[in-house]
């Protein structure tokens, strides 16, 4: 991303679910990835950890993921609670954008379409990073919305010639059944795990589980495997030994590896180093680490970076002022 020429001293923009809705399908989310993980790479941007803070009296909590971007002038935060209540605990989400400019704010948006779309997105171009041109089949487990919105980022990134998806779920859903299908003519529903990766040269795994959902014998040698996990404690998809025998990338090698359950487990139970991750998104765009030879599996790990939610929400605020 270049410096902008948009107008930081224009009244920050308060935008809902519905608005964000309306702004998002004019974002090119893959390439605004890119352009963040290369400011990653050139020391442009500015990643902190995470922080939670409890609410008083065990009443909920909160956290916080931060970010800078220094060629877009923009800082922000993406602010997520979550509220005990009587019955169901409330669960939101929105992200502040500020100027470096002005020190004003810029937008104060809600973040849920965007954390689901940055996810997507993210995938999507780990995928178009690392999967060999040749792939042609595709496998996708887990058939939510967060899983739509992968299978959607992915579709054009190679010359699929079959789409499996399985999901527990949609054995006896036919309605959701046909609400994949008709993504495109080339999904076909699996029965099972296996029916769905064993042959697959990219599998993406999107579930909300936070216990293995495949195992080592699901998946040919040269697969790709991406992981998005849930942020339950120690939440992973696949089993935490298997990362002895794959070659490992992340989307951010100073914090991925301090959060994704599978990494924690691995290096606590089966003598994994987190020094063997081979590269994250920064590099890989960047081109400063090694590609895989897929001699054994690739797996890639995402968690989620405040910079990423920064990066989706500066675009959403570019398109607001465009709108005006």
């Amino acid at each position: 991303m270049l410096m902008d020429h948009f107008n930081h001293s224009h009244a920050p923009f308060i935008l809902d679910d519905k608005a964000v809705s309306e702004l998002l399908p004019k974002l090119d989310v893959q390439s605004l990835m890119k352009e963040l993980f290369t400011a990653i790479a050139n020391q442009k941007a500015v990643q902190p950890n995470q922080t939670l803070t409890p609410f008083p009296d065990d009443k909920g909590d909160y956290i916080t993921y931060l970010g800078a971007l220094a060629d877009e002038g923009v800082f922000g935060a993406k602010l997520s609670p979550y509220i005990v209540t009587e019955t169901t605990p409330v669960i939101t989400a929105w992200t502040n954008l500020m100027s470096m400019k002005t020190g004003q704010p810029l937008l104060w948006c809600d973040s849920g379409q965007l954390t689901v779309e940055r996810t997507a997105g993210t995938t999507a171009l780990a995928i178009d990073c690392l999967a060999p041109q040749q792939s042609q089949q595709l496998a996708m487990v887990g058939a939510g919305n967060v899983a739509l919105a992968h299978l959607r980022h992915v579709l054009g990134l190679r010359n699929w010639k079959t789409i499996y998806v399985f999901a527990p779920e949609l054995s006896d859903d036919l309605e959701r059944q046909s609400t994949v299908r008709a993504m495109d003519s080339r999904i076909e529903i699996s029965t099972s795990v296996m029916d769905a990766t064993n042959q697959a040269d990219v599998i993406m795994l999107c579930t909300s589980s936070a216990t293995p959902v495949i195992a080592k014998a699901h998946v040919k040698a040269s697969a790709l495997i991406t992981s998005i996990s849930t942020n339950a404690v120690n939440a992973h998809e696949i089993p935490p030994e298997m990362l002895n025998d794959i070659d490992v990338y992340c989307d951010y090698k100073e914090t991925t590896p301090s959060s994704a359950g599978e990494m924690c487990l691995a290096v606590k139970l089966h003598d994994w180093d987190t020094n063997n991750i081979v590269g994250d998104l920064a590099d890989l765009v960047s081109g400063k680490c090694d590609m895989p030879d897929y001699k054994r599996p690739v797996f890639f790990r995402s968690i989620g970076l405040g910079l990423e939610d920064v990066a989706i929400a500066y675009g959403i605020w570019q398109q607001a002022l465009k709108g005006e």
